[in-house]
């Protein structure tokens, strides 16, 4: 297992492979990568990224996310899919989407080894989904049932709330995210990749639901390897909370490791000044023992982005 010089373990990879999407979210925070689509062609094949992760699991690195962009938009995402999923040693492989194109794709991104889904979804309505994302709604309802239908599990629901968009509707998404056999998480708006009129217009703290979740909560379930993160189990469903990346406790315990779709390690979601390019090596015939040297300096370059009273490791 791989540790920074303030004792973090490194446990999860998430690996972006493409920035290209179908939607137009407008706080989505691409990974905290600076690169737009439209600015970026460079994107690493499918031998590359199933390298990386070959390479991340020898590390311990366990488990891997596959996000974007919209993942679903990669022509060869199933043999992606496959060949991280046969790597030895491989404990949890999930993908982040928005979920237009699950409900032709779902069962063949599970027969391909894919172990879960979490799906973007802000509101159950169809005009407010039409204005933030410009998509269709029933494409991303179906798309959750045939995930749920092809055995992917847990399907999450990620709804950022909002304010004066959808703040109202967490009640209706807990029911909706039971009767559909789903995991709602509710995520805070984060101020990556964003406006700072659009954060401060529609940034919707969590602290009142949360607390309204804690006292019809039967059990409180806190996942220490995923920075202390609160799982509400209720009569009718469980709600994980997450609230944003700017405050001490969710850095000091950080367990992620990102890598950028033009071939990029990155330490930490909100820096981009200490980025390590590995694609160049791949490309240039560079061994797995100078991309492990690679994953070990970048793992020196992580510290808690907000570090007050973070102790670092001699």
């Amino acid at each position: 297992m791989i540790k920074d010089n303030f004792g973090r373990p490194v446990l999860n990879l998430r690996i972006s492979v493409t920035q290209r999407c179908s939607m137009r979210c407008p706080y989505c925070h691409r990974e905290g990568q600076e690169t737009k689509a439209e600015d970026s062609a460079i994107e690493m094949d499918t031998t590359e990224i199933i390298r990386i992760a070959k390479v991340a699991i020898e590390l311990d690195i366990r488990k891997i996310k596959i996000t974007g962009g919209e993942p679903l938009q990669r022509d060869d995402i199933l043999d992606i899919v496959e060949g991280i999923a046969k790597l030895q040693g491989l404990q949890d492989l999930s993908m982040t989407t928005n979920g237009t194109f699950l409900a032709s794709m779902a069962k063949d991104l599970k027969i391909r080894g894919l172990m879960r889904v979490n799906v973007s979804l802000p509101t159950l309505k169809e005009d407010v989904y039409r204005g933030l994302m410009g998509g269709s709604l029933t494409d991303v309802l179906e798309g959750i049932h045939a995930s749920v239908n092809a055995g992917l599990y847990p399907v999450k629901i990620n709804m950022v709330v909002l304010a004066d968009v959808n703040e109202n509707e967490v009640y209706d998404m807990i029911k909706f995210a039971r009767e559909s056999n789903a995991l709602l998480q509710l995520i805070e708006l984060e101020p990556i990749n964003l406006s700072q009129t659009y954060y401060r217009q529609h940034h919707y703290p969590l602290d009142k639901i949360e607390a309204e979740l804690t006292s019809h909560a039967l059990r409180i379930e806190v996942r220490p390897n995923m920075q202390n993160r609160r799982i509400y189990h209720l009569t009718d469903g469980r709600v994980e909370v997450i609230h944003p990346t700017e405050n001490t406790e969710f850095c000091a315990h950080c367990t992620r490791l990102r890598v950028t779709s033009d071939g990029k390690l990155k330490p930490c979601l909100m820096a981009n000044d200490n980025l390590i390019d590995v694609l160049t090596l791949l490309r240039k015939g560079g061994t797995d023992e100078e991309l492990r040297k690679l994953f070990t300096v970048t793992c020196r370059r992580r510290e808690p982005y907000y570090k007050k009273g973070a102790i670092q490791v001699t």
